[in-house]
């Protein structure tokens, strides 16, 4: 009977010396945006789906990654707000429609059940900052018509420089954001299907 009395009494006193009050969450959460100016999507081609790119397992995290010298810190205040591989997959959507005109390059989930001609697979195996002040974004890509044989993919390296302000991370975003942006152009400037 005296620990019916005890539990109750120690949980008020616990929750009034202020032990149970809740902690303000100091994250910033990140998404990546494209760059192209938005036009008017009046074309039907190109009709491109874009495949979930294959990054770096160390990419594949909430946090963002930095690199120090031969270590990578994880960042406990800046995440993603969704996956990596989603936001660039939609970001390369988005500019590819803003260069192209066209309102059928979507990114896509399962490509065996939709009808698109041609598929663009990327392979990235760098996203992050490179060095001092500069980002780096390296990797293949190629747009595979599914009806024809394989075609060889397109090597690509992206370096740019990070800002350096008080807001490292909203300025490495930023970065990263222009890094696609290039590579949409590359892939609008060298396409073959």
């Amino acid at each position: 009977m005296k620990l019916h009395h005890t539990l109750p009494s120690l949980l008020l006193i616990l929750s009034s010396c202020g032990v149970l009050q809740p902690v303000k969450d100091q994250a910033v959460h990140h998404v990546l945006d494209p760059l192209v100016v938005e036009r008017s999507l009046t074309s039907s081609v190109p009709t491109i789906a874009i495949k979930r790119p294959s990054i770096p397992g160390y990419l594949d995290r909430q946090q963002l990654v930095t690199r120090k010298g031969d270590e990578l810190v994880l960042s406990e205040l800046d995440l993603w707000a969704e996956s990596l591989d989603v936001a660039i997959s939609r970001v390369t959507a988005t500019n590819l429609s803003h260069l192209t005109g066209s309102m059928n390059i979507r990114p896509v989930e399962n490509f065996t059940t939709l009808d698109y001609p041609t598929l663009l697979e990327l392979d990235i195996t760098q996203f992050d900052p490179g060095g001092t002040n500069t980002l780096i974004l390296k990797g293949t890509w190629k747009l595979q018509p599914v009806n024809g044989k394989p075609i060889p993919a397109h090597f690509f390296r992206i370096e740019l420089p990070i800002p350096s302000t008080t807001d490292s991370s909203a300025c490495r975003i930023i970065a990263m954001n222009r890094a696609l942006e290039s590579l949409a152009r590359q892939i609008v400037a060298n396409k073959h299907p």
